[in-house]
């Protein structure tokens, strides 16, 4: 996503009718590698949008978005190479505005492609690019989706490399607008022109050595939906364009992209934005209500989507200066955490030759990078337990990824039950934030948290695997009221579940035995489209409101932790929708005890 005042600049720009042409400049074909060697982990890098769009202090002083000119992408590229480039950050990501003067006025080639302006970038892109490249670093560049109108030059101009097609016959007649802001015409792909223009584009970045495209505004998604607004076509357009083009460029699309489309944004693209923008467009770079806090609720239904090739793309990673960037140091490190442990790129839109000492810490530990980098997939909650999360990926040597977080507004112990990491007894523990072994715990680990803080560790079992007793929801001892009813479910463990529990809708497991009195924080496998709260109790003493993370789709189950006190024999545990909308439930797990 862009800005609203990215959005105003550019209407007053159309109204304006402000374009310019300028000549399409040569450039030999570089060197092709492997696609397939693209996105292999999570990206790392620096992008120019967080401080072109600030309105912190010094930073556009000559207007909007201002902040992005050769000088300053340049000098972002030195300090990368020298303070982060030994760390495995490598892409140089240059954002909205590359083709606009200082008054957001576009320019175009001759071939209705956008064409750097000369006062942001007097020397062209491919000499960036190259001057990228000199210091080992990738060079990355940004496109709208669609054709933008001040392009269109009354469908007169020109396609490049494409004898008889002009505009005209790159889009719809009746000119349908696309993208995030309707700021372009919809390609007509029915057309064989519409792909020779992507098709010319491309060849473009690939004759100026770009590594990285980020393709924004793409729907559905990007706050649209419809028809006009399905851009499917567009990115695999982009990909057939650059496997034709000769060099690979990794290609991320933008912004809030529609989960119900994850299988085409997984076939056509390397990476997609899960959500709106991270900035808050302020007088800092982001803030935690707009909209780092945002995450913890949209990523979960994304988590098992993300893998090699493509990934999960939470934003940018603005955690390097305290001052500049809005946040306390315990904001800055529960952001930096999810980042990590959800697979996402790491990338930062910080002012690099400004980080802070903590700053610097939290971009360059080892561990944490580690983590984010290597083979452990992306982790997701295992507790419903509101604004106090835990977060664990199991680890290719058995081992666990926990992450506990406090999104509170004041400080608090958060718990991590290791019979929800799937063993009891001790576990070893290891802060990968402080480089610290902690020793053995038993059973759990507890941390008391500050307001929107969190702790990062490896927990090594060294108890046996935990054993559950399983009672089926769908099972005819349990007792269903209101709404509630028996549904098909492929995806569950008894090819059922309960679900219609809505507006007082009630399913109570009856029966449930245990030796012996106490917590116990039982398994609970469920299938929720959306993140959503239910009432839990257990033998109808007071309820406790939780949110159970999306399953990312209705046809998914997965399972969370719920805590609950039993007494020892038979007990009782309801999940009540209240006057709300409460998951699917499909069965639960408690957990047995000598």
């Amino acid at each position: 996503m862009r800005s609203s005042l990215y959005s105003s600049v550019l209407a007053l720009a159309l109204a304006a009718g402000l374009t310019t042409a300028v000549p399409a400049a040569a450039a030999p074909v570089a060197e092709a590698k492997p696609a397939a060697d693209l996105a292999q982990k999570p990206y790392m890098g620096w992008t120019s949008w967080s401080m072109q769009s600030s309105k912190y202090p010094g930073l556009n002083p000559d207007g909007d978005y201002s902040y992005l000119t050769e000088k300053n992408v340049l000098k972002q590229t030195d300090a990368m190479a020298s303070k982060l480039k030994k760390y495995g950050y490598e892409y140089v990501n240059i954002d909205a505005g590359w083709w606009r003067d200082m008054a957001w006025k576009p320019e175009f080639d001759a071939y209705a492609r956008q064409a750097p302006n000369a006062g942001r970038f007097p020397r062209g892109m491919k000499p960036v690019a190259d001057d990228i490249h000199a210091k080992g670093l990738k060079a990355g560049i940004y496109l709208p989706v669609g054709l933008e109108k001040e392009a269109y030059g009354e469908g007169k101009v020109p396609i490049f490399n494409a004898e008889g097609c002009t505009t005209a016959d790159i889009v719809h007649d009746d000119l349908r607008t696309t993208n995030g802001w309707d700021s372009a015409y919809k390609l007509d792909f029915s057309r064989p022109c519409a792909q020779k223009y992507i098709d010319s584009q491309a060849q473009l970045f690939a004759d100026w050595g770009y590594d990285f495209l980020k393709l924004d505004g793409v729907g559905p998604g990007s706050s649209k939906s419809g028809d006009n607004y399905n851009n499917i076509a567009d990115v695999a357009a982009w990909k057939k364009a650059i496997a034709k083009a000769g060099r690979p460029i990794h290609l991320e699309i933008s912004w809030a992209l529609d989960i119900n489309h994850v299988a085409d944004w997984k076939r056509y693209s390397n990476g997609w934005r899960i959500d709106t923008d991270v900035e808050c467009y302020c007088n800092t770079l982001v803030s935690w209500e707009n909209s780092v806090d945002d995450r913890w609720d949209d990523a979960p239904g994304w988590t098992r989507h993300a893998g090699p090739g493509g990934w999960n793309d939470l934003d940018s990673l603005n955690v390097g200066n305290g001052e500049m960037d809005g946040l306390t140091k315990a904001e800055r490190q529960s952001y930096a955490t999810l980042w990590a442990i959800a697979k996402s790129p790491l990338y930062t839109g910080d002012d690099l030759t400004r980080l802070d000492d903590y700053g610097v810490s939290l971009l360059t530990n080892r561990e944490v990078i580690a983590l984010n980098q290597g083979s452990t997939p992306p982790a997701r909650p295992v507790t419903a337990s509101g604004d106090r999360q835990v977060w664990s990926a199991k680890n290719a040597d058995g081992s666990h990824t926990v992450a506990l977080f406090n999104l509170g507004d004041s400080p608090a112990a958060v718990t991590a039950d290791f019979s929800t990491l799937g063993f009891s007894g001790r576990g070893k523990v290891r802060d990968l934030w402080n480089h610290e072994d902690l020793g053995t715990y038993k059973d759990k680990v507890t941390q008391t948290l500050p307001a929107h803080g969190s702790r990062l560790f490896t927990v090594a079992p060294r108890g046996p695997e935990q054993q559950m007793t399983k009672y089926e929801a769908e099972s005819a001892a349990n007792t269903l009221s209101g709404n509630a009813a028996v549904g098909d479910c492929a995806a569950c463990s008894g090819g059922s579940k309960v679900g219609n529990l809505y507006q007082g809708g009630k399913l109570r497991f009856n029966d449930i035995v245990v030796r012996k009195a106490g917590r116990y924080v039982i398994d609970v496998a469920y299938v929720s489209g959306d993140p959503r709260t239910v009432q839990v109790s257990a033998n109808g003493q007071g309820s406790t409101a939780l949110k159970f993370p999306s399953t990312g789709d209705w046809g998914t189950a997965e399972t969370i932790g719920v805590p609950v006190t039993l007494k020892a024999g038979s007990n009782t545990v309801t999940f009540d929708s209240g006057d709300g909308y409460a998951p699917d439930i499909d069965r639960i797990g408690v957990p047995k005890r000598s």
